[in-house]
C-alpha cells in the first residue's frame, strides 16, 4: 500500500477530486496549507502598504491505495492539477506497512 500526499492549488481541488474519483478512487483527506517552494511569494497591497506574502496558500490531499492503483492516481493528479505553471505543487509517496479501519477492525487493503 502506498500514501500519496499531493499538494496542489486550491482552485484544482474539485478537478483533482473528479478525476480520481473517475478512475475507481473514493476517499481522501484534505488540508489547507500554506508553504512556498520555486514560486517563492509576491508583493500585496492592503490599505495602501505593501507587503510580501512568502507562504502560499495551497491544499494538501492525502490518499492511501493499494500498489496496482497507485500508477493510475498520479497521473490522474497530474493530468488534473497541471497548469504549466510555477507552483502547481508536488506529489509524495511512501509505504504504508499497515492499516486498520476501526469501526469493523479490518485491516490492510479490506480496509481502503
Amino acid at each position: 500500500m502506498k500514501k500519496v500526499e499531493a499538494i496542489v492549488r486550491h482552485f484544482k481541488l474539485e478537478d483533482v477530486k473528479s478525476a480520481i474519483t473517475e478512475v475507481g478512487i473514493h476517499g481522501m483527506t484534505v488540508t489547507e496549507v500554506r508553504g512556498f517552494g520555486r514560486q517563492k511569494g509576491h508583493k500585496e497591497t492592503y490599505r495602501g502598504a505593501e507587503y510580501i506574502v512568502d507562504f502560499m496558500p495551497k491544499v494538501k490531499m492525502e490518499i492511501v491505495v493499494g500498489d496496482a492503483d497507485l500508477d493510475k492516481l498520479v497521473e490522474a493528479i497530474v493530468r488534473s492539477a497541471r497548469t504549466g505553471q510555477v507552483g502547481d505543487g508536488k506529489i509524495f509517496i511512501t509505504n504504508v506497512d499497515q492499516v486498520v479501519r476501526i469501526r469493523t477492525g479490518e485491516q490492510n487493503d479490506e480496509a481502503l
